[in-house]
């Protein structure tokens, strides 16, 4: 294309010694004084492989000048390894004009086809039997302009699916685990799971800005996309007609809760049982994304270890696992979301969760009979 500088080496292209020139995304860029009192400045440069720390010891105030957070530039570096991570020690460096790049070449992108996540979502979404939670799972995902910003969104800005769609793909991924688990467990409300599961972070489309780098926007940093995904889901309420007060009130709670506990910023702890399921199935797809992410980093990388990983606080063995021989087939297939429904509707009526009920005693009655009342014995800061 005409105008356009070609990218000629990625961030997962890097190895140590090499002479670098080329063109990244400037994530972050911070200026500090060294212990001599010289200024020096960290950098941290993305492509869409990934992202690297580069440091500048020298003409400081000169190339800070040049350029700002989320520009382009193109930088002519040293590559080597500090303290096992891969860093850039920049001997130059230059503006480049977005019109000049190529943007698919510096934001990651989920490998999942974006077409074939909209099947399985509306495969899900076909699913749903109760028909006020299939209202209002349809009222955001019939919105074109609200699914343009859920498809298009990272699920996070630093610690997993931190990549276009990544939303979109976490959000199927839990519900796809939540689909796997519902049969397994007749009690669970399947419904209310799967809106739980693709609603949680519902508020990320506007906690997260993605436009270049991926950040938090005003909006993020001030309420958090718990808050703000309470807010999106009371907005659609408003516009359904007699949606029972208690189901509003259980989808509400799985926002509010899906962190599980206070010290990771979750508002509420889980209190009925979809709410707890849902607290560790989204966990568990978040952390294998985040470490397999952290493995896949830096493929060529010597030995059967990863790097150190902050987040978790340990290194992860990436060795090649031992081979073992498959199974013999067996021709048994999980049932379709229909069946599962269908055995929902078999159960004795005194088990199933009555909407339409107003709270009290009855909602009391419905938490002991799950044995949720175990979590008495760990009282709420609010309510001790």
């Amino acid at each position: 294309m005409k105008g356009v500088i070609l990218k000629k080496i990625y961030v997962n292209q890097i190895r140590e010694r090499d002479k670098i020139e080329s063109i990244f995304l400037v994530r972050d860029k911070i200026t500090a004084m060294a212990k001599n009192g010289k200024p020096y400045m960290t950098l941290k440069l993305m492509d869409c492989t990934g992202e690297v720390e580069a440091r500048i010891w020298d003409r400081v105030d000169e190339f800070s000048s040049c350029f700002a957070k989320d520009d382009f530039i193109q930088v002519n570096a040293k590559a080597s390894v500090y303290m096992g991570k891969m860093q850039l020690v920049v001997q130059d460096l230059r503006q480049i004009e977005e019109q000049s790049v190529v943007l698919a070449d510096f934001l990651p992108v989920s490998q999942r086809d974006q077409a074939q996540m909209r099947q399985e979502l509306d495969t899900l979404l076909d699913s749903i039997t109760d028909p006020h939670i299939a209202a209002l799972l349809r009222s955001f995902f019939d919105d074109g302009d609200f699914y343009k910003k859920y498809s298009l969104a990272p699920a996070a800005k630093g610690m997993h699916h931190v990549y276009l769609g990544g939303l979109l793909e976490h959000s199927l991924a839990v519900a796809t685990l939540a689909v796997d688990i519902a049969p397994r467990y007749p009690q669970i409300n399947r419904d209310l799971l799967i809106a739980g599961a693709l609603l949680h972070d519902v508020g990320k489309v506007a906690e997260l800005r993605y436009q270049r780098s991926f950040d938090y926007t005003d909006e993020g940093k001030l309420l958090g996309h718990i808050i703000i995904g309470v807010q999106m889901v009371e907005d659609r309420l408003r516009q359904l007609v007699d949606f029972p007060q208690d189901l509003s009130l259980l989808i509400k709670h799985l926002l509010l809760s899906h962190h599980g506990q206070y010290d990771f910023g979750s508002p509420k702890r889980p209190k009925f049982l979809e709410a707890v399921v849902l607290n560790f199935i989204d966990d568990l797809d978040s952390k294998i994304n985040g470490i397999q992410t952290h493995i896949d980093k830096e493929p060529n990388r010597e030995g059967n270890w990863t790097n150190y990983h902050r987040l978790y606080d340990r290194y992860f063995y990436k060795g090649h696992m031992p081979q073992v021989e498959a199974a013999p087939a067996v021709q048994a297939v999980e049932p379709p979301p229909i069946i599962a429904s269908q055995q929902r509707e078999n159960r004795p009526k005194e088990k199933k969760r009555r909407f339409n009920e107003p709270l009290g005693a009855s909602m009391a009655e419905q938490l002991r009979e799950k044995n949720l009342d175990l979590f008495a014995a760990f009282p709420d800061k609010e309510d001790s």
